[in-house]
């Protein structure tokens, strides 16, 4: 396959200056709301990248469940791959990428673990089966078969019954990434991309840069 002739062209908009707000927050909430009402398929999918210990770069597609000027939160079980590797090392990164709009939002920043009220919040919303699958799946860890994996959810559906509370497992919850760049990415003809980036220097001051294609 001739991956290389593989182009396409960016002509939808363009990203000014003097269309972008001081606070990255506002422009991240308007380009998200801009993916929803699109009707883009999955608009709060993002890669999260990590580091092991040794260095070693790892990367995933996780969902944004919330944002605010806090950071960005997404869930998962703290026994799996990337929750060790974020307690471990903090650092980590975050790209959208909204193809039909010819955008991308990259973000770097430290993580931390979200409030017990907050993972607990979170926890409720979810449907009643997928509350269960959390209890069911040793998450990362190596299965003999996929049956012994609906062995574990037959378990846990025999234990909480058809009805009835599904509590929060101890080791699940979120994680917040607490931004100290965002960067705005919009495709341009010849690509001459549109590359804005916010930097925050110290408490809630962000500078903004221009950054070449």
């Amino acid at each position: 396959m001739d991956v290389a002739n593989l182009r396409k062209d960016y002509v939808r908009h363009g990203l000014l200056e003097s269309e972008a707000p001081t606070d990255p927050f506002d422009l991240f909430r308007t380009w998200f709301e801009t993916a929803v009402d699109a009707g883009l398929e999955d608009p709060n999918a993002m890669t999260l990248a990590t580091a092991t210990t040794d260095g070693a770069p790892r990367a995933r597609i996780v969902l944004l469940k919330g944002f605010d000027e806090r950071g960005f939160c997404f869930f998962t079980n703290y026994a799996s791959s990337k929750a060790r590797e974020l307690d471990a090392n903090p650092s980590a990164a975050l790209v959208f990428y909204w193809h039909d709009l010819e955008r991308q939002v990259r973000i770097e920043g430290a993580t931390e673990r979200t409030s017990t009220a907050e993972s607990d919040a979170y926890f409720e919303m979810r449907p009643r089966d997928s509350r269960i699958g959390a209890h069911a799946s040793p998450q990362s860890r190596e299965l003999a078969s996929r049956d012994e994996l609906e062995a574990r959810l037959a378990a846990e559906q025999k234990r909480f019954g058809e009805s009835g509370d599904v509590p929060r497992p101890d080791d699940w919850g979120g994680y917040r990434l607490i931004p100290s760049l965002i960067e705005f990415w919009q495709g341009r003809p010849a690509r001459l991309h549109d590359r804005l980036a916010y930097r925050r220097e110290g408490g809630s001051t962000w500078t903004r840069a221009r950054l070449a294609p």
